[in-house]
């Protein structure tokens, strides 16, 4: 296979991937509290993105080694998860910002290990298709704001305002941490402990802001 069909191949994959794992991102994001499908859809989500990435071709490794690597996007994710807590007290009395999150965040009631896994997983497969596969398969020059762009406005389908946000700072984040590494390693650890962070903390961020 050639460099032109490889890349065509990969940019095929690419754009089916992203067209089923941004409505099956919709759907699961907007199913209702206490929705059993919510788990389910979670789950395919990330096999959409993961396998996507996979069949798109081969996977990025750290340059500057995964453990290294892992290291730092585990520390940027720390300070990201600090930015978006004090984001979330500072609009906690604004309705349409918090109201929505608070919904969101109901799913992981009674059924908070299952909704971390469930992140978690999503969170690696997120990272594998769009600052994988997706950046892969754009002109380097435009991927770190191309693959930022799309992950944001594929988070538009949950409507939920305060996660668009937070979805442009941390694909503008990992996507520049593709960038200096080489790998997945450094976004993978920031998009975990951003993602996990957020789950377990942003309810008690948002309790302090009302």
């Amino acid at each position: 296979m050639t460099v032109t069909e490889a890349t065509g191949r990969r940019r095929g994959w690419v754009v089916v991937t992203l067209v089923v794992g941004a409505a099956a991102l919709a759907f699961t994001l907007n199913r209702p509290t206490g929705d059993d499908l919510f788990l389910v859809t979670g789950y395919a989500m990330a096999a959409v993105w993961a396998g996507g990435a996979l069949l798109s071709g081969p996977i990025p490794r750290s340059d500057a080694g995964a453990g290294r690597a892992a290291l730092i996007g585990a520390a940027v994710g720390a300070v990201l998860l600090g930015a978006c807590l004090v984001v979330a007290v500072l609009i906690a009395d604004v309705p349409a910002l918090a109201e929505p999150a608070d919904e969101l965040l109901e799913h992981a009631d009674g059924a908070l290990l299952p909704v971390l896994l469930m992140t978690a997983v999503n969170g690696v497969g997120e990272e594998m298709f769009f600052r994988g596969a997706l950046h892969d398969s754009l002109p380097r020059r435009w991927a770190w704001l191309v693959s930022t762009a799309v992950y944001t406005l594929t988070t538009a389908g949950s409507g939920i305002a305060l996660l668009v946000l937070a979805a442009a700072m941390l694909g503008g984040v990992t996507a520049f941490l593709r960038e200096r590494t080489g790998g997945l390693a450094a976004p993978i650890a920031t998009h975990l402990v951003w993602s996990l962070g957020m789950l377990l903390l942003l309810p008690h961020a948002l309790a302090i802001g009302r």
